[in-house]
């Protein structure tokens, strides 16, 4: 509902879907509530045709915050305001107020997560942010010994407007590697991620070629400096091309990266590109100098599979997940899932269990260590992993828990070789539906190490397709689809699977919503001379 909105027709519309524009000749709109900044945007790029005009939706990460009343203004990347109204959205009751558990405000940024922008950073704070990152840049380039210099959003605030943008909402750092054959830039970057760890520093791995310094900052926060490996990798017709995460690729000169310059950023130098306007353009496009808050990247597809399959996997969900478990973990009920039910019925005494996808509930993990079985609960999100260890904890129960990327060769081959060892049985409740093809296929590679040593079976529950089109999508939407059980029937026999039971119950989705056609499954993967393929169960 829309209450205190302009009258029909007017420029802008503000309601529970979005923001209506219409016949808008501002390119790049800036959102504030309350005289906060929360979200930019650009309509001919974010926004569908409706009626009249152009709608864009709220992002996802913002909506749980849209309960209430404020004052919305919708301004120019200037400052002019366009529109401001008090507006009523959901069911109206209260304020609505976009802050963290702290109190601080967030805002989404370019890439669509929910953080705490430099505008609403307090000056002290920006300083050890600022600080920090010069300590890294140093221990990169004296103590490590590579190129390392300042990129993206800080390079162009220093470039641009002399300071930091204000909805930016981290550093970034890269270093030009020496290497041009993938194994070895790996190679090289673990061995930064060793000395700089030697250095003090707390870091998270994100890729072959991405490593995230964690620095706390004296208000509590953790602020993510990104290290961005940089690499040149020659063409077919042996010209260099220019990869840089995240995504970047191209033609870019070597002359314009180094030797290093040096710019000031709020009184602090720092080492830049030998060019840094070439560098900008390069990332940015050519529109570099002109304040555009709501950019987003727009990345060579084909550059974007190869850094992909050289250096990461596939993580593109991974901030949606996060905010979905952050959101959404408590609404899910404790109990164990009737698929769970299902699958201890079929256990013996002594299996042993992964709960591969098990989500930041982790009700059908805990269901399984409740009865006395071993089990190893993995996820794709990381707060889904650090939730489901509180969850042990607090009940004093018995979890090995890990991070599981089944879009990365290297994370499913990790768990696979331990569990070659240490035979248990596979578990997957509404994973399939959140899977593409490689992941999928990452799935069956992991089953085939896991059970066919010891006998294990895979068990697997997921939202199926069918003949009727009226079928409900599961939640969370967008981030699960029905999957089509033939195709994941022919996938397990061409990996060498071997279907035992199949059939198409009701069950629910996440959120525990009723959903018709959910298939239940087990399978095997027999040693090869006894691969014979029994009927399978059910329908």
């Amino acid at each position: 509902m829309t209450s205190s909105s302009p009258a029909p027709g007017g420029q802008f519309e503000v309601s529970d879907d979005g923001v209506l524009v219409r016949d808008s000749s501002t390119p790049v709109l800036v959102l504030s509530v309350d005289g906060q900044y929360v979200w930019s945007l650009t309509p001919e790029r974010d926004g569908e045709a409706v009626g009249d005009g152009t709608l864009v939706r709220w992002p996802g990460v913002l909506t749980r915050f849209l309960d209430g009343s404020a004052t919305v203004t919708i301004a120019d990347y200037e400052g002019e305001a366009l529109f401001e109204e008090k507006v009523t959205l959901g069911t109206g009751e209260g304020a609505i107020s976009i802050v963290d558990k702290e109190g601080h405000p967030l805002s989404v940024d370019k890439v669509g997560h929910l953080t705490r922008s430099f505008e609403a950073t307090d000056e002290s704070i920006r300083a050890e942010i600022l600080e920090g990152t010069q300590r890294v840049l140093a221990d990169l380039r004296d103590v490590v010994g590579v190129e390392a210099y300042l990129n993206y959003g800080a390079l162009l605030g220093a470039i641009r407007e002399g300071r930091m943008l204000g909805h930016d909402s981290d550093t970034d750092v890269c270093y030009l590697s020496k290497h041009t054959v993938p194994a070895d830039i790996i190679t090289e970057s673990y061995a930064i991620e060793r000395t700089m760890r030697g250095r003090g520093w707390s870091l998270l791995r994100m890729s072959g070629g991405d490593i995230k310094v964690l620095l706390e900052v004296s208000d509590g926060r953790k602020v993510h400096i990104d290290i961005f490996v940089a690499f040149y990798v020659p063409d077919a017709d042996g010209e260099p091309v220019f990869y840089q995460l995240g995504n970047r690729s191209g033609r870019l000169r070597r002359e314009a990266i180094v030797p290093v310059s040096t710019i000031n950023l709020h009184g602090y130098d720092f080492p830049a590109p030998a060019e840094p306007e070439e560098m900008l353009a390069f990332i940015y496009g050519p529109q570099w100098r002109t304040p555009d808050p709501s950019f987003k990247y727009a990345d060579p597809p084909a550059g974007v599979r190869r850094l992909d399959g050289w250096l990461r996997g596939f993580r593109t969900d991974m901030g949606f997940w996060t905010e979905f478990h952050n959101t959404h973990a408590g609404e899910i009920e404790g109990k164990e899932s009737p698929f769970g039910t299902w699958v201890l019925e079929q256990l013996p005494d002594d299996a042993k269990v992964v709960d591969i996808g098990a989500g930041a509930n982790s009700r059908d993990a805990r269901y399984f260590a409740r009865n006395g079985h071993q089990v190893h609960a993995v996820d794709f999100s990381r707060a889904a992993v650090a939730a489901i260890r509180r969850r042990a904890n607090r009940s004093k129960l018995s979890l090995t828990v890990d991070q599981l990327i089944l879009g990365e060769l290297r994370s499913t081959l990790a768990l696979g070789a331990r569990l070659a060892r240490d035979p248990h049985h596979l578990f997957a409740r509404d994973l399939i539906g959140c899977l593409d093809g490689a992941a999928r296929s990452q799935l069956w590679t992991l089953s085939k190490m896991a059970l066919r040593p010891g006998g294990g079976k895979l068990y697997l529950e997921f939202a199926a397709t069918g003949d009727d089109e009226s079928l409900p999508t599961p939640e969370p939407e967008g981030l699960v689809r029905r999957v089509d059980p033939d195709l994941v029937r022919a996938e397990i026999e061409a990996a060498g699977g071997v279907i035992e039971h199949l059939e198409i119950v009701d069950g629910a989705d996440m959120l525990g919503t009723p959903m018709p056609r959910v298939a239940r499954l087990r399978a095997s993967w027999p040693a090869p001379q006894d691969s014979a393929q029994p009927a399978a169960e059910g329908n």
